[in-house]
């Protein structure tokens, strides 16, 4: 197949998706101490190692993300929007399945990690888009 003027381009140049997923993983850095600490409140030791586990999950799926975009972008726009489309149902799953893995095998506060895995997914979505929103507006959040 050939390629178009816009799809070459965009395969020469740098991934912008795996520079938004590494910007996501250093906003990880603010959140994750902050549900630990609000998990460690209302559920102990326990709740503090279970959110971390969630926040470690959701950190694992913005990489993932980039990686999978990032290399579907390189190769066609409509391999793009498939992975875009599709992929997030996929990696849903996947996060699904990682948390019932754990939980089956690690002795963690179930409730905690999934609401830290919704909380930190929602957190660092909103962070990430407040960000780009004020470089666009020239403001540098």
């Amino acid at each position: 197949f050939e390629r178009s003027e816009a799809e070459t381009y965009v395969a020469e140049q740098r991934p912008v998706e795996l520079d938004l997923a590494k910007s996501t993983v250093r906003r990880a850095v603010m959140v994750g101490p902050i549900v630990g600490v609000l998990a460690a409140i209302f559920r102990g030791w326990d709740g503090a190692w279970s959110a971390a586990l969630g926040v470690a999950i959701v950190v694992g799926f913005y990489l993932i993300t980039g990686v999978f975009l990032a290399k579907a972008a390189r190769i066609a726009f409509a391999a793009y929007y498939a992975a875009a489309l599709f992929g997030f149902i996929v990696r849903l799953g996947l996060i699904a399945a990682t948390m019932y893995l754990l939980a089956s095998i690690l002795p963690v506060d179930r409730v905690v990690l999934g609401v830290s895995v919704v909380v930190a997914y929602l957190a660092l979505l909103i962070l990430e888009a407040k960000a780009l929103a004020g470089e666009r507006r020239g403001d540098h959040v």
